[in-house]
């Protein structure tokens, strides 16, 4: 049997990987469950270390939505979403109802899922921010953690998103998911 490929930017392919075969190379200890990396469409993709700006950020917003929590639902930080057979990401904050046990958690569950980008801007408002609407995620804010702009993204659909909107670091950052919610980014 002809293991799975995938067509890499230069032309060559490349072996494809499922969730699964990569949740067994964990267990196996081929991969070590402290390294950080989303599985897209089958690649792995390395994950780049956090910086203070980056933390400092996610910090603010993890209080914030804390605060403005109802007790229907919970918050997962940096808590791996499976959104399909061959793509996992790990949206630094993700909002999604309580009850669904982690590893069932689909797309169209999650209220909100926040990144925030520093080095990894364009990959996060690109494939990322497409394969979010693709799954249903239901909001996205991708967030410029350098100039405290967030891209906030909803109505999602299998070809994009509905609605961008841009906010500047003092436009107040709500939710319909967190009526409770306003955030401005320029106060951090």
């Amino acid at each position: 049997m002809r293991a799975n490929v995938t067509r890499a930017a230069e032309g060559f392919d490349r072996r494809s990987f499922t969730v699964a075969e990569i949740l067994r190379m964990q267990d196996a200890g081929i991969i070590s469950e402290d390294e950080n990396f989303e599985l897209i469409e089958g690649e792995i993709v390395p994950m780049q270390a956090k910086t203070h700006v980056h933390e400092l950020i996610k910090s603010a917003l993890n209080i914030g939505i804390v605060r403005a929590l109802p007790d229907r639902l919970w918050l997962g930080v940096e808590t791996t979403i499976y959104l399909s057979a061959n793509t996992f990401v790990e949206p630094d904050l993700a909002v999604y109802p309580k009850g669904v046990k982690l590893e069932e958690v689909k797309g169209s569950d999650i209220l909100l899922a926040i990144e925030v980008a520093l080095t990894s801007l364009p990959y996060d408002r690109g494939l990322k921010t497409r394969l979010y609407a693709r799954h249903g995620v239901n909001e996205l804010w991708v967030i410029d953690a350098e100039r405290r702009w967030t891209f906030v993204h909803s109505g999602p659909r299998p070809q994009g998103w509905r609605s961008v909107v841009e906010l500047g670091p003092n436009d107040a950052l709500v939710s319909a998911a967190l009526p409770g919610l306003l955030l401005r980014l320029g106060s951090i």
